[in-house]
């Protein structure tokens, strides 16, 4: 029960790494809202952990401020925010990304962390303490061809986190992010353009562990970074990537 009596807000949480980071810490004692922009998976999750649903578009303000509000009706606070939903283009040359493509990922993996902010740094400010953890990518840290802009967001969210975690200290609010590698969730088809036993065993041999992060490895990590065992650690960025960024 690390997180007995934590409130937390999970972005992304009806499916892949986010869902597995809500699961965990309402194993751990939080009461969590699944926020995410499918509807229907959010609530199955949410029923499943006994949490509270929300649907949310993190690249919105006004959706974003309404998920905020929802949260602090419900629970009262919020002691943590996990900002995990996230989206990738599909390889591809980087001239070749559309404009749309690209206003929509750094909408999702870059605004999200500014508007999630604005909407609850205040509160967190307010009550003295808080944590925010963001899930980047070793796309951010090692970039790979191809996914130039999606690489770009994600460096751009390792930025983000330690800027923010330098100005909230004095207010007891930790800022740290995660760097996964892969994984099994629904974005993997997409990093690799094509699901095919070659096309794995290619991207298998940059990992040296030898495997896909998986949802259980990143909400392990969530545990701590988002646990008063981590109290002394903020601006932090931990690649949870089988020795892929070495």
């Amino acid at each position: 029960m690390r997180l007995d009596g934590k409130k937390a807000i999970v972005t992304g949480a009806a499916s892949g790494f986010g869902e597995g980071i809500a699961k965990r810490f309402a194993a751990e004692g939080a009461k969590v809202m699944v926020a995410d922009i499918n509807a229907e998976a959010a609530g199955k999750v949410a029923q499943a952990i006994g949490g509270a649903a929300q649907e949310v578009d993190v690249a919105d303000g006004s959706s974003v401020q309404a998920m905020v509000d929802t949260a602090l009706a419900a629970f009262g606070q919020i002691d943590i925010l996990v900002n995990n939903a996230g989206i990738t283009h599909l390889p591809q040359p980087m001239e070749e990304v559309t404009e749309e493509e690209f206003d929509r990922v750094l909408a999702v993996n870059a605004k999200s962390v500014y508007l999630t902010a604005r909407s609850l740094v205040p509160h967190l400010k307010a009550q003295k303490s808080g944590v925010i953890l963001n899930i980047a990518s070793t796309a951010g840290v090692s970039p790979r061809p191809r996914l130039n802009w999606y690489n770009a967001s994600k460096g751009w969210m390792i930025t983000a986190t330690r800027a923010m975690a330098v100005e909230l200290a004095p207010d007891g609010i930790r800022v740290n992010a995660l760097n996964p590698v892969a994984g099994e969730t629904p974005l993997l088809k997409s990093f690799m353009g094509e699901d095919t036993p070659e096309i794995r065993a290619k991207f298998l041999s940059t990992i040296p562990l030898g495997r896909f992060s998986t949802p259980e490895d990143l909400a392990n990590a969530a545990l701590y970074l988002c646990s008063d065992e981590a109290s002394m650690i903020t601006g932090v960025t931990m690649e949870v990537d089988g020795g892929r960024c070495i």
